[in-house]
């Protein structure tokens, strides 16, 4: 058995950075950035207007829970609910294409 002392654990970031090095996860990864870039969008502007998650819930009529799981990845979210989140958050959706690099 393996002693609490004795494990190596391995920082998130490093996982990561060797990981992208397979060609195969670095495109599944790449695919999804669309869905990382919104989470975290979501995430900065609720943080950013010092709101909560069960008060911006509140505002557009969902529970907190819709929220968090949006928050932590595991929604998909209709455009028309992106645009009601905008809107509680004072701010407004913008989605836009761009060319690849």
């Amino acid at each position: 058995m393996i002693k609490p002392r004795d494990r190596k654990h391995r920082d998130f970031n490093d996982f990561l950075k060797e990981s992208l090095k397979n060609p195969k996860i670095k495109a599944e990864y790449d695919k999804l950035q669309p869905e990382f870039a919104m989470i975290q969008a979501v995430i900065d502007a609720r943080v950013k207007k010092g709101v909560t998650q069960k008060e911006l819930a509140q505002k557009i009529g969902t529970k907190q829970s819709v929220i968090s799981r949006l928050e932590s990845g595991r929604a998909n979210p209709s455009i028309a609910f992106l645009k009601r989140l905008a809107q509680a958050l004072n701010s407004h959706l913008e989605i836009r294409f761009t060319h690849f690099k």
